[in-house]
């Protein structure tokens, strides 16, 4: 078993899900039903919907168990090295940030999530044990190398430069969004020139962060002021710099700002931008790939695919079969 999470990060995972009245107290900002604030569109307003419509719910989050009743497959088991399967267990990095992926229920020791219950079931189909340990997503990918972890789990998209040391088994299908104040003139963003002259704020270590540094000189050559970026390890951090002004617009998961938007007064996700898919992140060349991907398509294949996502709204984020390193979405 994992130690406990540290304070701060507990502190911060309980930030993230504060609900609208609460940050409305931090920063005197936002007023009206979190649905009629901009916060949707799609999927976006069913989010909070389709969680809270899944059972018992703790602090906001649907609790309902679907991972408990999964059996062992012999098959996928099978294609485990023989080493592992005498162990019994793997190591796991694993990012907590806030929901739909992965967050804390109200002990702030109890990890929950698209993320952490896939990972439950995958275990659970291959027959060993996840020694899961919190880690810093901009952590997780290099320690896959030095054999610090035996697998990663973050939210991690594919991409085609992370193909390059990473491997990547699939599971969901999310991607790059935006969100901003719901006071805020932005229409949607479909050219980051549309950012020039505004402060975004995205986590740090991210194809967000990424995708921001790697196009300012857009601003330049279009004759603007360039955006500036404000990363942040911490996705309660991110939120409060939206609420209280420092940033205008937030860069990050798809499912995440739709997930957050829906839970606080005074926000508006503007729009997808970028799809990719999402996947558990191994160390390049690693073996543990086919029993990862075999286990994910079982799961989808009985049904406990379909059922963990739609307990946490993201049911059109679903992948109709798992896939090993994958090229980019373009």
């Amino acid at each position: 078993m994992s130690a406990p999470p540290p304070r701060s990060a507990r502190r911060y995972a309980v930030l993230a899900l504060l609900t609208a009245s609460a940050l409305a107290s931090l920063t005197a900002c936002g007023s009206g039903d979190p649905s009629g604030s901009g916060g949707g569109g799609g999927t976006g307003g069913g989010a909070a919907a389709a969680a809270g419509s899944a059972g018992e719910k703790a602090g906001g989050l649907p609790t309902r168990d679907v991972v408990s009743g999964v059996k062992k497959n012999a098959a996928a088991a099978g294609l485990l090295p023989e080493r592992v399967r005498k162990r019994g267990k793997l190591t796991l990095g694993g990012a907590i940030g806030a929901p739909p992926t992965a967050t804390y229920l109200e002990d702030g020791k109890t990890a929950a999530g698209v993320d952490v219950e896939i990972t439950e079931a995958v275990a659970k189909v291959l027959g060993i044990g996840i020694d899961r340990q919190e880690a810093s997503f901009e952590a997780i990918l290099p320690a896959l190398g030095s054999g610090k972890y035996d697998v990663g789990t973050g939210n991690f998209g594919v991409t085609d430069e992370r193909r390059k040391t990473i491997d990547f088994v699939t599971y969901i299908n999310d991607g790059q969004g935006f969100a901003t104040r719901a006071d805020e003139k932005l229409p949607k963003i479909t050219d980051l020139t549309q950012l020039c002259g505004k402060n975004i704020g995205t986590g740090a270590g991210t194809t967000f962060e990424v995708t921001l540094e790697q196009n300012k000189s857009l601003c330049e050559k279009a004759g603007k002021k360039p955006y500036s970026v404000k990363t942040y390890s911490e996705q309660g951090a991110i939120w409060g710099s939206l609420q209280q002004g420092r940033t205008d617009v937030v860069m990050s998961t798809i499912n995440g700002l739709r997930y957050a938007v829906d839970q606080q007064q005074g926000l508006k996700f503007l729009n997808e931008y970028h799809r990719l898919d999402v996947g558990f992140a191994f160390k390049k060349g690693s073996d543990l790939t086919p029993a990862f991907q075999k286990a994910v398509n079982v799961l989808i294949a009985d049904g406990t695919y379909a059922e963990i996502l739609e307990k946490w709204g993201v049911s059109d984020s679903a992948l109709p079969t798992s896939r090993i390193s994958p090229p980019e979405i373009r």
